[in-house]
């Protein structure tokens, strides 16, 4: 309790100075409420550039099956990069392949019964990535209505935290 009671007292002594605003202008943290990812809180940095492995915090797309599972106005989504600028996406069958190795199999409809298309295949386009999770129920680049997440619509690259 004494714990949470200094680190509120030292948010509230901070909350005033100029560095804390520089530093919330280039850092977020992002708290998770779906089950795609198994970490719940992530630390964004705005200019870090994502690399494979990495989480990253992105906008996603307005399509009906977002509006539908998300709002009018969805959260912010954070998927794993499965794939960089260049890599090589295919399809096998219900398989998702980069450079030839497996990242995702696709479902043909949500849990709730709409229709999932196909996400794109061939080369990432410079300044996009294939970004996943290893959910079955993972809304992300193996669908059309995630695609490949092109930096306009990063926010950041995170490091899950909790």
């Amino acid at each position: 309790m004494h714990r949470w009671l200094a680190i509120g007292g030292l948010a509230c002594l901070l909350a005033g100075s100029s560095a804390l605003a520089a530093w919330r202008d280039e850092h977020a943290i992002l708290i998770n409420t779906t089950e795609s990812l198994p970490n719940w809180a992530f630390f964004i940095d705005k200019h870090r550039r994502p690399q494979r492995g990495d989480f990253v915090v992105f906008t996603p797309p307005v399509t009906p099956i977002i509006t539908a599972h998300f709002g009018q106005k969805s959260p912010p989504f954070a998927k794993r990069v499965y794939g960089m600028p260049g890599d090589l996406v295919t399809r096998e069958g219900n398989a998702v392949l980069i450079n030839g190795a497996e990242v995702a199999r696709l479902k043909p409809r949500t849990r709730r019964g709409e229709v999932l298309v196909p996400g794109p295949t061939g080369r990432i386009p410079e300044h996009c990535y294939y970004l996943g999770t290893a959910h079955s129920d993972g809304l992300d680049s193996r669908y059309a209505d995630i695609g490949f997440v092109c930096w306009a619509r990063i926010i950041g690259t995170g490091d899950a935290i909790l």
